[in-house]
């Protein structure tokens, strides 16, 4: 037995050992961790199960036979994040370049289906090379196992991805169907197709960071949601991340206990809104003062950022937030800020996390631009996303909410449950200025004639009492009273029921 015991220990250590301890060195000499260290700081100190130690690669060609390492190039298993459980996955550089084979692939399926079974989440931190190319058509098999689990899993179990190396190829697809991608800048890169290729098929001279780093991707095509400096920062992040999302599409977030009082006021918000209706506030200084504790965990804080979205927590409840940025194009939406907020905002619904959100919304920007990218069918995608919710959903606004913009932003007539509005913010078409000019036209003429109109058309107008008086709006609020009026309407909807009516999927204007 002793002899046993001996042997499973000396394969026990050439599994840990990976690649080698050149490739170990290696890795670490570009600023990396190895995939069992990240895994050691990811999850709570002796919680990981590991699974699939001894797997080996079946391929016997272009002289793979006599190269076998246990584990195949990526660690798989289970353990808690905060005393919470979740399955992950851990790619191996050091062996074969992380690259995805048939066993490997069935590695990471094995945790994917249990994580769908005990309903928990998966993480899955990519370093890898691609696809494994002397085993040809198995491994590109092995990556369609794999996207074919990410999509069953979405919106059962929440799916987070964290580029700390290459992801290029095939392997792409698999993160860009996870809830979030997480990336580090300088060391992770992704790209369908490579700077050489890119060069060959379109002559344009790129790098591989320009072409597919964390700031490309959290600041152009808005593919990451955040980067960060180095793999202990994001992996730091991601157990601070987790702290907001639930197991599972059954149960609700976890709820987190604070010493800052719901019933807390703010009188500094009384000013926040300046008296010239076309100067910019920042949204952000809102959402910190009402939120728990001053904590607000942004999402995609570099892309669209004429939108911001996030988690924060409300009496210690997490919410997701979404509130439009005056001071960036005036908080207009635009392609790129209403494919953010859709997103977020459907995750929140798969998840059980109640909806916030503040309006300050002058429309949809105008152009050729955004006209020819299709605004007309990626706005639809933030007004499909908020009538398809059925979270708890609360909307304050805080000024102006014109024309179609205000219907999309969470509106009454999107069955938001809450609809506060403060006292200086205007309701109505378009502003007091644009409606008269249309509307008295004939008066053109006549400047004094015009703005007598205009002040009028303000007066009449330009304030939340119209739509009070239709119902629309529950209250006028005081904008200090806006975080004890918020807690206390999740406490009444805690425990809302709402459906919607059967149908295998809806036909999202994607």
């Amino acid at each position: 037995m002793h002899d046993i015991i001996e042997q499973l220990e000396m394969k026990r250590a050439a599994a840990r050992l990976g690649g080698g301890q050149k490739r170990i060195d290696s890795q670490h000499a570009k600023g990396k961790l190895t995939a069992r260290e990240r895994l050691e700081l990811l999850l709570d100190d002796g919680t990981f199960e590991e699974w699939d130690m001894f797997v080996e690669h079946r391929c016997s060609e272009f002289g793979m036979a006599g190269k076998t390492i246990p584990g195949d190039g990526v660690v798989t298993g289970y353990g808690m994040i905060n005393g919470r459980l979740v399955f992950v996955f851990s790619q191996d550089f050091t062996v074969f370049g992380g690259a995805l084979s048939e066993a490997h692939a069935e590695k990471i399926c094995k945790i994917m289906d249990q994580a769908m079974k005990v309903g928990a989440p998966v993480i899955g931190l990519n370093d890898s090379g691609g696809a494994r190319i002397q085993e040809g058509v198995a491994s590109l098999g092995g990556y369609a196992e794999v996207f074919q689990r990410n999509v069953m899993a979405s919106g059962v179990v929440p799916q987070i991805s964290l580029i700390m190396g290459p992801c290029a190829g095939g392997a792409v697809y698999s993160p860009a169907m996870t809830d979030f991608i997480f990336m580090v800048k300088d060391s992770s890169y992704m790209f369908v197709t490579g700077p050489e290729v890119v060069k060959t098929v379109t002559h344009e001279e790129v790098t591989a960071e320009e072409l597919g780093g964390a700031i490309t991707h959290t600041t152009k095509s808005g593919v990451a949601d955040l980067a960060f400096d180095n793999d202990v920062e994001a992996i730091l992040m991601l157990r601070r991340f987790f702290n907001y999302i639930p197991l599972n599409n059954r149960e609700r977030a976890p709820v987190r206990p604070s010493g800052d009082p719901a019933e807390r006021i703010d009188e500094s918000l009384d000013t926040l809104v300046p008296d010239n209706p076309n100067k910019p506030y920042d949204m952000k200084e809102l959402i910190t003062k009402v939120v728990d504790d001053r904590e607000f965990f942004e999402i995609q804080p570099d892309n669209a950022k004429n939108i911001v979205v996030g988690f924060g927590r409300m009496n210690g409840e997490a919410v997701g937030i979404v509130a439009n940025n005056p001071l960036v194009l005036a908080g207009c939406l635009d392609i790129k800020s209403s494919i953010k907020a859709a997103r977020f905002v459907r995750f929140c619904d798969a998840f059980n996390i109640p909806v916030v959100t503040f309006v300050d919304v002058p429309g949809f920007m105008p152009g050729t631009s955004q006209e020819y990218g299709g605004i007309i069918k990626h706005g639809a995608k933030l007004l499909y996303a908020y009538a398809e919710c059925t979270v708890p959903k609360i909307t304050v606004i805080t000024r102006k909410a014109y024309g179609g913009a205000y219907d999309v932003m969470s509106s009454k007539h999107l069955r938001g449950d809450v609809n506060f509005a403060w006292p200086n913010a205007e309701i109505a078409v378009m502003g007091a200025k644009g409606a008269v000019e249309i509307i008295f036209r004939e008066d053109k003429a006549d400047p004094a004639k015009l703005a007598a109109r205009e002040a009028e058309y303000k007066q009449r107008f330009a304030n939340p009492f119209v739509a009070g008086a239709r119902g629309y709006i529950d209250d006028v609020i005081q904008p200090h009273e806006t975080r004890k009026r918020i807690c206390r309407s999740l406490a009444m909807l805690k425990d809302k029921k709402l459906e919607n009516p059967w149908r295998k999927h809806g036909n999202i204007p994607l």
